[in-house]
């Protein structure tokens, strides 16, 4: 993660001036462990002039944000709005912005690029050394009215007149992150057998486009039955109940006691990062995707030998674009993964109904501003 948000205040786009109380907004607030507060916060302004300011017309939750709560990222400070995908109409645009202006819908990318530095001409958007993931972890995020976005002309992305919204805000975040830390690191391939861990919205993702592919089998492990059904539903091949430990087992025999060749961690705790180690083949790939925030095994005493590739990323949205378009055309359809509305009025309810998805069921959630 990039630790160095734009901070710096342009001159000649300093807060408003006295003489009248400031615009305000509605917003979701971290307030430090545990604690979240919907409230009054000061509407952003433009600071620099590759800004934009984005009215929210659509944001949701993100598993990431429930880690953030629960302290496995305690450099977040407490106050801050959380958030970092949506869709919004622009507001106000600062005058280095030359791609958008007042009026236009656009995408809110999760990561925020400039465009520029040695990470982003490496295309590791994620890395940028202005920008990477900063909504709604070192800024101000999109659970709100109104959200400030730095480098719009390469942060954000237009949407057309009249466009269904909601899968689109699946492409903020958990669509490229999907495809691009999971299936592209675990190299997905025509005939190939693959392993997702975690049936929750990004091991969907996963899923879903792991399917651009055509592997012989997809082989989707969860503790939720529930999960499990929808993950049939989006293509599954074979689905797996974790709950009695035998997990390993079962996909073992599955395969022939080869274990498959593309391995998916989507949960982010130390059992599921070895459940992957137990299951790859010789010559396979394990691919993380899940947010760590206690220490995991590596177990090379089983793997020293076996020609395994592991690896690790933070979604650098480079794929935003063609999966723009896949949705566009319906040869996707993340909406799929959309299970409950709410008004952001009503964000707290919305935590709380994300946070229990073993009893509500819920995998992405839509909040309405």
């Amino acid at each position: 993660m990039t630790t160095n948000a734009l901070v710096l205040e342009h001159p000649a786009a300093a807060a408003p001036k006295s003489g009248g109380a400031a615009p305000s907004m509605k917003a979701l607030v971290y307030l430090g462990n545990g604690k979240k507060s919907y409230e009054d916060r000061p509407k952003p302004h433009i600071t620099v002039p590759s800004d934009a300011i984005v009215k929210i017309v659509k944001t949701t939750i993100c598993g990431t944000d429930l880690h953030i709560l629960k302290g496995d990222m305690p450099t977040v400070k407490t106050g801050r709005i959380l958030g970092h995908e949506g869709v919004g109409i622009i507001d106000e645009v600062g005058a280095g912005v030359t791609a958008f202006k007042r009026g236009d819908r656009v995408l809110i990318s999760c990561v925020t690029s400039c465009g520029a530095c040695v990470y982003c001409r490496r295309l590791m958007f994620s890395h940028c050394v202005k920008g990477g993931w900063i909504l709604g972890y070192e800024i101000d995020g999109t659970q709100a009215e109104f959200v400030r976005i730095p480098f719009a002309d390469t942060s954000l992305y237009p949407i057309l007149e009249g466009e269904d919204e909601e899968p689109l805000v699946m492409c903020s975040d958990i669509l490229p992150t999907g495809f691009e830390c999971g299936v592209l690191n675990a190299q997905v391939s025509p005939g190939s057998t693959v392993a997702i861990v975690g049936s929750g919205p990004v091991g969907l993702a996963a899923l879903l486009t792991a399917q651009f592919y055509s592997p012989a089998e997809i082989i989707m492990i969860d503790l939720d039955d529930k999960r499990l059904e929808i993950a049939k539903r989006l293509g599954a091949t074979s689905v797996v109940n974790s709950t009695d430990g035998n997990a390993a087992a079962a996909v073992m025999k599955m395969t022939g006691d080869r274990g498959v060749d593309s391995v998916i961690e989507a949960v982010g705790i130390p059992a599921t990062f070895e459940l992957c180690e137990q299951i790859v083949a010789p010559g396979g790939h394990i691919a993380n995707i899940g947010v760590h925030g206690k220490p995991v095994a590596l177990h090379l005493e089983r793997l020293w030998d076996r020609n395994i590739t592991i690896t690790t990323r933070l979604v650098d949205t480079v794929s935003t674009p063609m999966l723009l378009n896949t949705v566009r055309s319906r040869k996707v359809d993340p909406k799929r993964l959309i299970t409950h509305h709410f008004a952001l009025g009503a964000v707290i309810e919305a935590y709380d109904t994300f946070a229990d998805a073993a009893r509500t069921g819920a995998l992405k959630v839509i909040i309405e501003a």
